[in-house]
C-alpha cells in the first residue's frame, strides 16, 4: 500500500488529490495550517513559514506532494521587495523544508515520487505576473535539480497549471461572466478543476508515471501551446 503525504491538504487541490488516493486503497498522511475537511491516516496541523520542526512520520513515504501557493498580480512597478520575499518563503522555501525535512521518509520507498506545482505564465510570460513567475520559475528549477540529485531513488516532477476554479483564484473567477471570459482565453474553452490537477498529480505519483522524472507537466487546457 503507498502512502502519501499531502502538504497543504485543506487546499481545494490538496483535497481532491487525497479523495482520489483514498478511492484507490492508499493511505494518506496530511499537513495543514486547518483541519481538513475529511479524516486521513494521519493530520498534523502545521504552518510550513513557521520555524518550528516539521511534524514527524514514522515509515516510509512513497508520495510528496507540495500545495501550497499564492496569486499575487499587481503591475511591476507596484510590487515591493516583501510582496517578493513573502511569495519566495510560502512558495520556494516552504518547498524546499519540506522535502528536506522528509527525504528519509522518501528514501525508504523503493519508488518515491515528489509533485509540486508551477503556472502556465512561467512558459508564456503574462502581464502582472512578476511575482508569481520568479516564485514559480524556481519551483521549475528546483524541480530538474533534485530531478537529477535524487535519481533515480526518487522521482521529481511539477505540474504548470492554467488558471483553474479554486478559492485561491476567487478574485478571477468570482463571476459567471469573469468564468466565461477567462475560459475563452483557453483553446479548449474552460478553465480548470482541482480534479483536473489532481488526475495529474495521482499519475504524476503512481507507477504508471515511473519513466517519469524532472518533467514540467502542462495542464492548462491548451495555452502554454495552442492558438485557437
Amino acid at each position: 500500500m503507498k502512502t502519501t503525504l499531502i502538504i497543504g491538504s485543506s487546499s481545494a487541490i490538496g483535497q481532491a488529490t487525497a479523495r482520489k488516493l483514498i478511492a484507490n486503497g492508499e493511505r494518506v498522511l496530511s499537513i495543514s495550517r486547518s483541519t481538513p475537511a475529511f479524516d486521513f491516516d494521519q493530520h498534523e496541523e502545521f504552518d510550513v513559514l513557521s520555524e518550528q520542526p516539521f511534524p514527524t512520520f514514522e515509515g516510509k513515504i512513497d508520495g510528496l506532494v507540495y500545495c501550497p501557493g499564492s496569486i499575487l498580480l499587481k503591475p511591476f512597478r507596484g510590487l515591493k521587495s516583501e510582496d517578493f520575499r513573502a511569495g519566495f518563503e510560502l512558495n520556494v522555501m516552504g518547498a524546499i523544508r519540506s522535502i528536506q525535512a522528509y527525504t528519509a521518509n522518501l528514501q525508504l520507498s523503493d519508488q518515491a515520487a515528489i509533485v509540486l506545482y508551477s503556472t502556465v505564465a512561467v512558459e508564456i510570460g503574462m502581464p502582472f505576473h512578476a511575482a508569481v513567475s520568479v516564485n514559480k520559475g524556481a519551483i521549475e528549477g528546483l524541480t530538474k535539480a533534485l530531478a537529477a540529485e535524487f535519481a533515480s531513488k526518487i522521482r521529481v516532477n511539477c505540474i504548470a497549471p492554467s488558471l483553474t476554479q479554486t478559492p485561491m483564484a476567487d478574485k478571477l473567477v468570482s463571476t459567471a461572466e469573469k468564468i466565461d471570459a477567462m475560459a475563452q482565453r483557453h483553446p479548449m474553452k474552460r478553465i480548470g478543476q482541482p480534479e483536473d490537477i489532481a488526475n495529474a498529480t495521482q499519475f504524476l505519483l503512481s507507477d504508471a508515471s515511473s519513466w517519469m522524472t524532472g518533467q514540467i507537466m502542462h495542464v492548462d487546457g491548451g495555452m502554454s501551446t495552442l492558438k485557437a
